[in-house]
């Protein structure tokens, strides 16, 4: 019957739909990871604060019989092999994990002339170069838009990598607040260009679970000093959010105004649940941003206080 697709072919043109999108998104996970790996590689990460000996699952180390050491410690097959005693010690095992979320909004994909590459591609590469170094460190990571529970080593990247290397577009939702946050560490990236009450909400919803977080407003230059003059046309995620304006520099005190209280009331909110917020403009190296939560993450504060100061100094001045 003309014009008729049977049940077959419309699968198979359905599938040869996804296998492009998917080989489209996966063409960019190499660029991804290796920008990750070199920002990585610029912090020394050594060993994460938090992981050590004691109370686990984990294989940790083994290390020489000590007096006080009660008998049924030692590792005796270890043991037979030398002439020492050996006591097997498992790694201590925290409840925290480390949550990402890398917000792929359509508003991520903006950069101007001002900044070499766009919000959405900056965003993706801090937020992988730090589960580099956090996963590396011995951490559990996950993906909050993807994953069930966090996990070490290579396994916690792989979700995450699909999730950012997939294209900006849309509106996406803030992380759900459920059991996995619990006593946990989220990160967001984003440039939280959504009702400030929104997140605020979150922050709060959040922290009732006992999760403690880290906000990264990922910014472009050009959205912080407003550097438009003359006739000008905005325009919105939405096809139809469209502004006209015959002179754009008028805009330029009203529109300051707005992002300042914009992010006060974010900041506000973090800061009475005890998180970090820090703003990073795409014109700024990486590292500022990438040390500040390192440093935020293995709980040196006045390191990530210094850093996050960088982190807030574009490179455009108001």
């Amino acid at each position: 019957m003309a014009g008729f697709n049977s049940p077959d072919t419309s699968s198979q043109k359905h599938r040869a739909k996804l296998r492009g999108a998917a080989e489209q998104a996966a063409s960019v996970f190499p660029d991804l990871l290796v920008e990750a790996e070199r920002l990585a590689a610029t912090i020394i990460a050594g060993e994460h604060g938090r992981r050590h000996s004691g109370a686990g699952e984990t294989f940790w180390q083994f290390r020489r019989f000590r007096q006080g050491d009660a008998p049924s410690s030692v590792d005796w097959r270890r043991s037979a092999k030398s002439q020492r005693y050996y006591v097997r010690e498992t790694e201590w095992e925290s409840a925290q994990s480390v949550w990402m979320w890398c917000d792929r909004s359509a508003s991520m994909a903006y950069r101007s002339n001002l900044a070499t590459e766009d919000k959405a591609s900056r965003a993706a590469v801090l937020s992988l170069a730090l589960s580099l170094l956090l996963t590396r460190g011995g951490e559990r990571v996950g993906d909050i838009s993807r994953d069930d529970r966090a996990r070490r080593g290579e396994t916690a990247l792989r979700g995450l990598t699909m999730t950012v290397a997939a294209p900006a577009e849309g509106q996406s939702k803030l992380p759900p607040v459920d059991q996995r946050i619990r006593r946990s560490n989220i990160v967001l990236v984003s440039d939280f260009l959504r009702p400030a009450q929104e997140v605020a909400d979150f922050i709060r919803a959040a922290a009732a679970e006992g999760a403690h977080g880290h906000l990264v407003q990922v910014f472009d230059p050009s959205e912080e000093a407003w550097p438009f003059e003359g006739r000008m046309l905005f325009e919105g995620d939405d096809a139809h959010e469209k502004l006209l304006t015959g002179r754009a520099e008028a805009l330029r005190e009203t529109y300051r105004a707005r992002l300042e209280q914009h992010r006060e009331i974010i900041g506000d909110a973090a800061r009475r649940a005890g998180w970090s917020f820090i703003v990073h403009h795409t014109d700024a190296a990486p590292q500022t941003a990438l040390l500040a939560l390192y440093a935020r993450l293995s709980g040196e504060a006045e390191m990530a206080h210094s850093f996050a100061a960088n982190a807030h100094s574009p490179s455009v001045r108001r």
